[in-house]
């Protein structure tokens, strides 16, 4: 449970911190605000056009570039790997318009430090009891939908055949799946959410979470739900305490509980 006075504290900290960066600015165009709120948008619009590699490779062909395209469509549709290097692709595309691009802008042009944008180590494992109460609760619920078709149509997202082992395939596609969540936390509970703060306050949770929540359309409907609350509740982790890690080990936890349940269900092992 969260502390009501812990929740009161945070709460008034944002938005007293809020106020007062509006007052000392008032006059002046909010820059940060302005370039989150264009590199978001533009962000989601590349991942969900380059994430598709057939998109790409036809602007190759477009281009010009057709030995590019020809290599590039081998090794995604011909190749004897082609399953795991078109799930690394799309990974790819995510690390880099999630996390590349965004810690560019902190780096470069905000000229701020990664640690003020949930990178921050120190006090991350602080809250770890809520970790694992939200795990008590995930797990189970995970399990039961687990069994669903719609999930089983879903998950994992690398199809493991019967006669296939797991190793090295599907461990190197978890390893780079989990890079994916931490470039996904940092996007939005780091530069969303630290980023646009000291104008909305403590609301930056859920004008956060309103993106948040849209990229989970096309997904079952109780998980595009749980995103909406697990997105509150990592929100709220991060704005106090300036730490996106905890967030990183819950969706890394709950993603492999979903492979592992849906891998169990098809009798895999």
């Amino acid at each position: 449970m969260i502390n009501k006075k812990l929740f009161s504290f945070v709460f008034l900290k944002s938005e007293a911190s809020s106020l007062r960066s509006l007052q000392e600015n008032v006059s002046k165009l909010d820059v940060k605000v302005l370039l989150v709120c264009l590199i978001v948008p533009f962000s989601l619009t590349c991942t969900r056009y380059l994430g598709n590699a057939q998109f790409l490779i036809s602007i190759l062909y477009d281009v010009q570039l057709t030995g590019l395209a020809q290599a590039m469509s081998h090794i995604l549709h011909q190749h004897t790997n082609a399953q795991l290097h078109q799930l690394i692709y799309w990974a790819s595309v995510i690390i880099f318009f999630y996390f590349v691009l965004p810690a560019s802008i902190i780096l470069f042009v905000f000229k701020e430090s990664l640690t003020e944008y949930g990178l921050r180590l120190k006090h991350a494992g602080k809250d770890y009891p809520l970790y694992l109460g939200m795990l008590a609760v995930m797990v189970p619920l995970v399990f039961y939908f687990s069994g669903s078709e719609s999930f089983l149509d879903r998950y994992p997202f690398y199809e493991v055949t019967r006669n296939e082992s797991l190793f090295p395939n599907f461990f190197i596609w978890e390893t780079v799946y989990f890079l994916q969540f931490l470039a996904l936390e940092f996007f939005f509970r780091g530069f969303i959410l630290h980023g646009t703060k000291h104008r909305f306050g403590f609301y930056a949770i859920f004008v956060m979470v309103i993106p948040y929540c849209m990229i989970h359309f096309g997904k079952p409907m109780p998980e595009t739900i749980a995103a909406i609350i697990a997105g509150v509740v990592l929100g709220y982790l991060s704005l106090k305490s300036k730490s996106i890690w905890l967030g990183v080990m819950i969706h890394c936890s709950v993603a492999l509980t979903m492979d592992l349940c849906a891998l169990y269900r098809k009798g895999i092992f």
